[in-house]
């Protein structure tokens, strides 16, 4: 049971202080409208390296569905657990972005732009295009788990944690303005569903539509990680 309750928790923690940024960023009446691109993509990084020390020991700290199938695919973590992680990062997300919103509701009712409103729980691209967004999404997954997957088994306790922050951070600076590098298919899909059903005035659509981008081009990319990590003769 502590698994599941480990990534409910930290995957929750995860949005609160991802989503949390981009709101505090975005969103008119904030007191940090405007700071940009560069806090978003730091506070990113830390929103998922803090819960990570929190709760590596307990679960491994996954918070991703795309991470937690892949690590299945390759031996690293028993398929009876898959379901029960799933549930946990899903359902997590689901309660740190409607936490985002009780906290943010006043900056929501003050700014009249759906699209920033959106923004704040969800990912969306740049330039749409269907098969360029799955594959930018890939790509950054692939670097995420294969650059995971490559951290020292015996590197010092915590250093892990540290080099996932870099890991999130560098990718995001990179190649972050394209899709809004969604990585994990809970991070994009709970909020998502959390804005589509919370009484946000003038919120519009949920673009449900691009939601199949920030699930399988996550999902591919992170068995592309572990497929090739494994075949090469380290």
């Amino acid at each position: 049971m502590l698994p599941y309750i480990a990534e409910f928790i930290g995957t929750m923690m995860l949005i609160i202080l991802g989503d949390g940024v981009v709101a505090n960023v975005t969103l008119n009446k904030s007191g940090m409208k405007g700071a940009g691109s560069i806090q978003i993509t730091i506070a990113w990084g830390l929103a998922v390296m803090l819960p990570a020390f929190i709760f590596g020991a307990a679960s491994g700290a996954h918070f991703n569905p795309a991470l937690t199938i892949a690590l299945a695919a390759d031996g690293s973590l028993a398929w009876s657990m898959v379901p029960g992680y799933l549930v946990a990062q899903f359902v997590g997300a689901f309660v740190g972005a409607v936490i985002v919103w009780i906290l943010f509701k006043g900056q929501f009712e003050a700014t009249d732009d759906p699209g920033t409103k959106l923004g704040v729980f969800s990912c969306g691209p740049s330039i749409p295009n269907f098969v360029l967004n799955i594959l930018a999404e890939v790509v950054a997954t692939f670097v995420l788990v294969f650059a995971i997957k490559g951290i020292p088994a015996d590197a010092p306790a915590g250093v892990g944690n540290l080099l996932v922050f870099g890991i999130i951070v560098s990718i995001g600076m990179s190649l972050g303005g394209l899709t809004g590098y969604a990585l994990n298919p809970a991070r994009d899909l709970g909020p998502r569903f959390a804005h589509a059903v919370l009484p946000i005035a003038g919120k519009g659509s949920s673009n449900w539509g691009y939601g199949i981008v920030t699930l399988v081009g996550p999902i591919i990319g992170a068995l592309l990680a572990v497929g090739l990590y494994a075949i090469i003769p380290w």
